[in-house]
């Protein structure tokens, strides 16, 4: 769905429309005097999103410069590029291995509600890694991003290994 906004001013015309680019972007694009420009989203407005399905025909896979652009969004996660597939990774320490097993089904939750899941790894018995990226593109999209956002909206404080202090 595309939503137009239309300024007047005293230099001209505006249009601003939200638009999904090649790359899988939704992103604000504004028009003045047929030149375009683009602004990305925020971690609040990509938490706000909902992931597209991933056998939609325009779904690409990212650049790795687009990717660096939206890897700020999302706190703690990091760019991984792995045989030429670029992800997106972070990892914790949990309290238990159960706690381990507590946090993969929050995130669960989020992933099946978004119709998007990333790699969940529980190694040895407190360490978890959540790898997320768009099998189908075998790469980066926009979804991951969302994905990584909502994570992030998650209350894991009760599962994590308090930090020993010095």
């Amino acid at each position: 769905m595309k939503m137009h906004f239309v300024f007047i001013c005293s230099c001209g015309t505006q249009v601003i429309e939200n638009n999904r680019d090649p790359t899988g972007i939704s992103s604000n694009k504004i028009s003045v005097y047929g030149f375009r420009m683009f602004f990305t989203a925020t971690a609040k407005d990509l938490s706000a999103k909902k992931c597209v399905p991933c056998n939609t025909k325009d779904l690409r896979a990212m650049t790795e410069e687009t990717a660096s652009k939206l890897i700020p969004k999302v706190d703690g996660w990091n760019l991984a590029n792995e045989g030429g597939t670029l992800k997106l990774k972070r990892s914790w320490k949990v309290k238990s291995f159960t706690k381990g097993l507590e946090m993969f089904q929050l995130i669960s939750d989020i992933a099946e509600a978004e119709g998007h899941h990333p790699d969940l790894h529980l190694v040895g018995w407190n360490n978890v890694t959540v790898e997320i990226w768009t099998h189908a593109v075998g790469g980066l999209t926009e979804n991951d991003f969302i994905l990584a956002a909502k994570i992030n909206t998650l209350d894991l404080h009760h599962l994590l290994r308090k930090k020993v202090s010095a």
